[in-house]
């Protein structure tokens, strides 16, 4: 999902190299990971590999990555604010990736549909889309993208309520030191974001730092923007307005190259923020102003109404009213259309603010009222202190009716006791000293100035308190500064290291060539399992490589006490058989093999040569190695060369390579030799055992009478069977009558039970109720598909799960069953013919197709029995069935059916199918009353 910097580096090293099937999967990799890097480059590979793709097979859209590359021109469509495109390119993807049974790319389709409902303002769809792209990661086995994908969802909760998030998501992420970046880095960001709503600054600022990092590292550079931003506010937090500042320019750096809406619009609304803050309105607003302009694409987010609000706050601040409620107006409409209550309340408070300034008293008096009120429903403390501010600002300001429950002196102080009162609520929040100065003023304008005198020492408390924390929160920054400039300097120490490793790199260039050829010629060796061919592939490939006038391969004999030269040339000429005792002082080889390491012998050219076989050249660069495979030492190897120094580090680790090969294959010849020879005998028993194993399991899920699955085989189906009818429903982008449309491949639940059979047993014996069963077994098989599921339920009871069936004709599926039985005598064994009926109850699933996850498949079924059961009350020889109608209320429903179904049915809610055209009224454990009839 994401690659590191380092991979990306090493792929587009080996692009040059590749043709053809192989070139192709490199450039859709690479596209995929440059998709937010470099957006025109990963458009650019996709051009290139749409002309290397071969032809779609006959009846498929497009070629396999085609899916892919769509996915990645949707992400650069969403990236530049084009929704709609994006949505449209994403659908398309996810459609191609099904009909492909590719689960981790429908996952990926999934998470870039999640956020571009988050751009819209949709958080529903945003958390729909990503659940689904958790389970579809799980499904294609990639935990690391369902990790991603669950922090992310971890953190959008957080940003609707923190105590849910850490009650959900708390324990969901363990330690994540051995994680893959991308996942430590958004469980990072999680724990950063959860900080941060605790006003733990300090701690957000440290998770959110590493959260960026590893966005950066992955390629992540539209969140990176965003930790960017939401680091200068942690720092603005902290009263620490350089680090912030240092942040968001950090930010903006980074999204202006990319022209991206949303990560300039917010760099630029964040710093505008930070500036406000700092006093600078005027460099505040111009900065918002284009943060606006930037934004207009993303109206719908929540981005854009934070800017607005933002604005609104600005104007405020410098006297513009007229301004501020043209904001907070927008903001208003904004939340109101984003069903978020912060902005609904926020925005009636500013308009307040603005209508006071402005002396339109009344307005303001109702738009803080209206704050209150939603800040009250919702319990939003923090809103609500706001707002009953405000309401004291504006009776200070304006002369206006008393509140009718005033209990204070004056109205102002009336909501600035109220304030005080919700502010004192809240655990570790002190009460704001302007709110208790407020206060303090207005009780000394009354006269009472033993109340004022307290109050006024109580903000005085208050503000060496806050003054206290204000100069904590500064040391917290300082010292995050510091954790960031140690990091940095680090940082810069592995730079350094990494360009000498670079350097280092470089000199081994030719080394890594070679090795890469080694790898080849090794696949070639061990792929033989005969000695001859692996002494012959030794042979070339050492002569190839190395200066080797002359090279032997000794081998230990079973005896454990001998060398035997298994193999040897020198000058192309075979050597002769020889033989050395492992004991041997003299024999190099013998000594390689007694110390298991590798010699390395350099001769003058005039001197002796000791050990010198007789008839061989007088070599002066002799090279000895062990051949080995973990603690067993299987014999020596050895070349020889004529010249001095022929032998350095690179011809050293070519030749240990080669030994390492070749030991490996020589082992596997001798191991193959010994498996041969009951190779036969054990494939024949292994096909036995999975003759034995298949006859088990078919016993296991088969009913031994009838022939029939049983219960087991169909509790392991039925889930799989619900999954693929449910995924019809599933589509997005499917309008209301497209998916009435998918009723003809729903799922429908047949109970059939044989009526009064127990008089059968009763009266002919068991033998003859066998006989009875077995027929109906095969007069079920007559009307049912194979593709269908028949299960023997238990004793006289029978369930079919008939697949993709229209709902509408199950009716007519039912009657069939009822004649199959009913018209055809059954024959005993003693020659006896039998007359019997079945009665019948079906139900389908979904139970309301425009809400398929309404009822279990579980429940269906028992709806099934249901309808079994007025089928049986109801004469027998009879079939019934439930179905919902338009008017069918969702909640409760099936209590309401199994235990109020005369109600229901007299409501409208749901009908009763049956065959009988004046079915009984039932009454007693099931109250089964009021039934409508539609005839076959």
């Amino acid at each position: 999902m994401f690659a590191l910097d380092e991979a990306l580096a090493r792929w587009d090293l080996e692009l040059p190299s590749l043709q053809g099937a192989a070139r192709l999967a490199r450039l859709a990799e690479l596209a995929w990971h440059l998709r937010q890097r470099d957006v025109a480059r990963a458009r650019a590979l996709g051009l290139e590999a749409a002309a290397l793709m071969p032809p779609a097979p006959p009846g498929e859209d497009g070629p396999p990555l085609a899916a892919r590359f769509a996915l990645i021109e949707a992400e650069a469509q969403w990236l530049a604010g084009r929704l709609d495109q994006a949505q449209a390119l994403a659908a398309q993807a996810l459609l191609a990736f099904e009909r492909q049974g590719d689960a981790l790319g429908r996952a990926d389709a999934h998470w870039l549909q999640a956020w571009i409902a988050t751009d819209r303002g949709d958080s529903a769809v945003s958390d729909g889309e990503l659940a689904i792209a958790s389970a579809d990661a799980r499904a294609g086995g990639d935990l690391v993208r369902a990790d991603v994908i669950d922090a992310a969802a971890a953190l959008f909760c957080v940003f609707r309520n923190l105590q849910e998030a850490n009650a959900r998501w708390g324990q969901r992420f363990g330690d994540v030191a051995d994680a893959h970046p991308a996942v430590a880095g958004w469980v990072a960001d999680y724990h950063g974001v959860s900080a941060f709503q605790a006003a733990d600054f300090g701690r957000a600022v440290g998770q959110l730092m590493l959260a960026f990092e590893a966005a950066m590292a992955t390629g992540q550079l539209r969140r990176a923007i965003n930790i960017a931003t939401n680091i200068g506010n942690g720092f603005t937090s902290l009263n620490a307005h350089d680090a912030a500042l240092e942040w968001m320019q950090r930010a903006l750096a980074l999204a202006r190259p990319t022209g991206w809406p949303m990560s300039v619009g917010l760099c630029l609304m964040q710093t505008s923020e930070t500036l406000r803050h700092l006093g600078q309105r005027e460099a505040a607003k111009e900065l918002l102003a284009e943060a606006l302009r930037t934004l207009e694409p993303l109206s719908g987010s929540r981005a854009y109404a934070v800017a607005l609000e933002y604005q609104g706050d600005l104007c405020l601040d410098l006297g513009d009213a007229a301004g501020a409620l043209r904001s907070f107006t927008l903001l208003r409409e904004r939340g109101e259309q984003l069903g978020q209550s912060d902005f609904k309340s926020g925005a009636r408070r500013g308009q307040a603010h603005a209508l006071s300034q402005q002396d339109r008293a009344e307005e303001a008096l109702a738009a803080a009222l209206s704050a209150l009120r939603l800040a009250r429903d919702v319990d939003d403390v923090y809103n609500q202190i706001a707002a009953l501010r405000v309401l004291a600002q504006i009776h200070s300001r304006h002369a206006l009716p008393a509140p009718p429950d005033m209990a204070a002196p004056n109205p102002v102080l009336h909501y600035l006791q109220q304030a005080m009162t919700v502010a004192a609520t809240l655990d570790g929040y002190p009460v704001p000293a302007a709110l208790l100065d407020a206060a303090a003023r207005e009780y000394a304008a009354t006269g009472d100035h033993a109340r004022a005198y307290a109050i006024a020492l109580q903000a005085c408390a208050v503000r060496d308190q806050t003054h206290s924390q204000e100069a904590t929160n500064r040391a917290i920054a300082m010292q995050v500064q510091y954790q960031t400039e140690r990091a940095q300097t680090e940082g810069e120490h592995h730079r350094q290291l990494a360009a000498a490793e670079a350097e280092r790199a470089e000199v081994l260039q030719s080394t890594n060539a070679t090795l890469a050829h080694l790898s080849a010629i090794g696949q070639e060796i061990t792929a033989h399992l005969d000695a001859a061919a692996v002494f012959r592939a030794l042979d070339r490939h050492v002569h190839g490589l190395l200066d080797a006038t002359h090279f032997s391969i000794f081998l230990l004999e079973p005896d454990g006490g001998t060398l035997r030269c298994a193999f040897g040339v020198e000058a192309g000429f075979m050597l002769p058989a020889t033989r050395f005792a492992l004991d041997d002082p003299k024999a190099n080889s013998s000594r390689c093999v007694r110390e298991r390491r590798e010699i390395m012998i350099e001769l003058e050219e005039d001197g002796d040569t000791p050990a010198l076989i007789p008839g061989t050249l007088q070599t002066l660069s002799l090279l000895f190695a062990p051949l080995r495979v973990g603690e067993r030492v299987l014999g020596a190897m050895t070349v020889q060369s004529l010249h001095a120094h022929a032998y350095g580090e690179r011809e050293l680790l070519i030749f240990r390579t080669l030994c390492a090969y070749g030991a490996i294959a020589l082992d596997n010849a001798s191991a193959y030799r010994q498996v041969a020879a009951t190779q036969a005998q054990l494939l024949e028993k292994n096909v036995e055992l999975e003759r034995a194993y298949k006859a088990l399991e078919e016993v296991s899920l088969t009913d031994q009478l009838t022939g029939l699955r049983n219960r087991r085989f169909f509790l392991q189906h039925v889930d799989g069977d619900v999954a693929m009818a449910l995924r019809r429903y599933d589509y997005p982008m499917l309008q209301d009558a497209d998916r009435d449309a998918c009723t003809d491949k729903d799922l429908v639940f047949f109970m059939v039970d044989l009526d009064h059979f127990k008089e059968v047993n009763d009266r002919y014996g068991h033998a003859a109720g066998d006989a009875v069963l077995v027929q109906v077994q095969e007069r079920l098989r007559e009307v049912f598909r194979e593709s269908d599921h028949l299960i023997r339920w238990g004793g006289e009871e029978f369930l079919v799960l008939a697949r993709a069936t229209d709902r509408e004709e199950a009716k007519v599926v039912a009657e069939r069953v009822r004649r199959a039985v009913a018209n055809r005598d059954f024959q005993l064994p003693d020659g006896t013919t039998l007359s019997k009926t079945c009665s019948i109850g079906f139900a389908c699933f979904p139970f309301l197709p425009l809400q398929p996850r309404l009822l279990s498949w579980s429940q269906v079924v028992e709806l099934a029995d249901l309808g079994l059961y007025i089928a049986k009350h109801s004469g027998r020889n009879a079939w019934a069935a439930l179905y919902g109608t338009e008017t069918t209320r969702a909640e409760g429903l099936f209590q309401r059916m199994t235990q109020q179904l005369e109600r229901t049915v007299a409501g409208g809610e749901v009908r009763v199918v049956t065959n009988l055209v004046h079915p009984p009224m039932l009454r007693g454990e099931r109250r089964r009353v009021g039934l409508s009839s539609d005839l076959a």
